[in-house]
């Protein structure tokens, strides 16, 4: 049984982060909800986790990277602990890199720290803390939806395969949408739809999106297999 599911106790929970103002808006937003430590990098924080067993872990490092290898680190060590990811921009495949390392919470920094503590009590009932927009690419994962490729039929070119992603970004191409207004209905940041067209220009090989959307529009055909 957690701290938070008996009646008057405290979360213990682990803050890592290389900044000292996240650490202590974090611990200041907890407030009397939970017994707080601190880490300073990722190998405090790491070994702090295998000493403290918390029930929570609040990990914050710069560049992300640091982070996701951090809560890997410590999904491993100490399983009990559930780790949340806070960051400075939301991005989609960062998130989903962060549930593959065992994280079940992913926040931005500018989250309302009035809603820390509730965050807090939601873990420890097991549930996940992530941005609702990436709800469904979370179910897209969970259904294996990546491994299965849809295709794009271009005549002579033949077809080409596609993951889920990439296709809606293809769709949204081809309705004449700039990149931050799909970034925005996906739900994704600018930089994974750059991403999502820099591969779309390798597969279908064009060199610029003027050339992507003039082969959509000439000659792409919607096709699966």
């Amino acid at each position: 049984m957690t701290a938070l599911a008996l009646p008057g106790a405290k979360a213990r929970v682990l803050i890592a982060a290389d900044h000292v103002a996240t650490r202590t808006g974090v611990r200041l937003a907890l407030g009397d909800a939970a017994d707080c430590s601190e880490a300073v990098d990722a190998v405090a924080a790491v070994a702090a986790a295998v000493r403290d067993q918390p029930d929570v872990c609040v990990v914050d490092f710069d560049p992300p990277r640091r982070t996701i290898r951090t809560a890997a680190e410590i999904t491993a060590k100490v399983p009990g602990a559930s780790v949340v990811m806070m960051t400075r921009r939301i991005d989609e495949e960062e998130f989903i890199a962060a549930v593959r390392a065992g994280a079940i919470g992913y926040l931005p920094e500018g989250v309302d720290p009035a809603r820390l503590p509730h965050v807090i009590r939601s873990l420890m009932r097991g549930e996940a803390a992530v941005p609702r927009a990436f709800v469904p690419r979370l179910m897209d994962e969970l259904r294996g939806r990546e491994g299965r490729r849809r295709h794009l039929e271009l005549h002579e070119r033949g077809s080409v395969g596609l993951t889920a992603r990439e296709w809606d970004v293809v769709e949204l191409l081809r309705k004449g949408l700039s990149t931050r207004s799909i970034a925005e209905l996906l739900g994704i940041s600018a930089v994974t739809v750059r991403r999502h067209v820099s591969a779309l220009h390798r597969k279908l090989g064009v060199q610029s999106r003027a050339e992507l959307l003039q082969l959509l529009a000439a000659k792409g055909s919607e096709g699966t297999r």
